[in-house]
Order: structure tokens, then sequence, then C-alpha cells
């Protein structure tokens, strides 16, 4: 399944902004998306993979604290992760993604195919996706087209 970041990327460089990103469950495939677009260093500030509690500490410098009560995948902590992500780069914006790729549902309860997805910037978004599908590689894609998806429908909101 092909995932484009040319999109938004154009829409970036266009207006001078720039994006930070913290994925989980899609395990790169947002960040190569947008870094595979040629110009890329222009507007993409950089990205992580938060997989665990302790990317998530010395990545993003979220403390036990702050998720005192907060479920790692689930949409306020996609935001977060976005808004956090975004403030440690400087960015315009911040992409985030967490969820459960599968074949085996999250220890937190989530189903295989379950990711939250959130924006912070101009415009804050999150959505919840459920792919109900236990296919691992298949749930990273949709979960990668569905950020970009979301991402540059928070974009247009601001043109």
């Amino acid at each position: 399944m092909n995932v484009s970041g040319s999109v938004v990327g154009n829409l970036l460089k266009e207006r001078g902004q720039t994006l930070a990103i913290a994925e989980s469950s899609a395990g790169g495939l947002i960040n190569a998306a947008l870094v595979a677009v040629p110009g890329a260093s222009a507007w993409y500030l950089g990205g992580c993979i938060v997989y665990t509690g302790t990317s998530r500490a010395a990545l993003l410098g979220i403390t036990p604290q702050e998720m005192a009560g907060l479920r790692p995948a689930s949409e306020v902590f996609a935001r977060l992760l976005a808004q956090r992500t975004r403030e440690r780069l400087g960015a315009t914006w911040g992409l985030s993604e967490t969820g459960a790729s599968g074949p085996s549902g999250n220890h937190y309860g989530d189903k295989p195919g379950h990711a939250c997805i959130a924006v912070s910037g101009p415009v804050d978004a999150a959505i919840t996706v459920e792919t109900g599908s236990a296919d691992r590689e298949d749930n990273m894609w949709t979960f990668a087209r569905r950020a970009l998806e979301l991402f540059e429908s928070c974009l247009r909101k601001t043109s």
C-alpha cells in the first residue's frame, strides 16, 4: 500500500510551516512517508518512534506523573504526544499515532487494528481508527495513511 506525504509536504512548504512526529504502532511509516518527499528538510523537523515507557520518557520527557490515569492507546494520550513533540522540536505542527497493530491487542485492552491519531498546532484534532483486522502490516499502513489524511484535513482548515 502506497502512502505519500507529498501533498502535506507541499502544503507545509508553501506556508513556511514545520512538522514534528511521534508514532508508535505505525513503526516509522509516517515519518518515512514524509522524509521520502524531495525537499522535506524545508519543513520536516524530525520524528521518533515512541514504543515503550522508556522511549516516552527519554525522547519526549513524559513523566510517570503525567501518565497517571492516562491510557497510552487513547486520543488523550495521542494529543499529549502530538503536543509534546511539537513543543520539543519547535514545530508549527505535531502529528502523533499510538495503538495496537496486531496480530494481538495491547496490554491496555485494545484489540488489534486500534489506533489513535492526533494533530497539535494551529488546528487540533484527534481520531480513533478501528480496522477490525489482526494483519499487522496492513494495520501499520492504514494507520500511516489515516494520520496523513487527518493532518492534511487540518492543514486545509488553515488555508
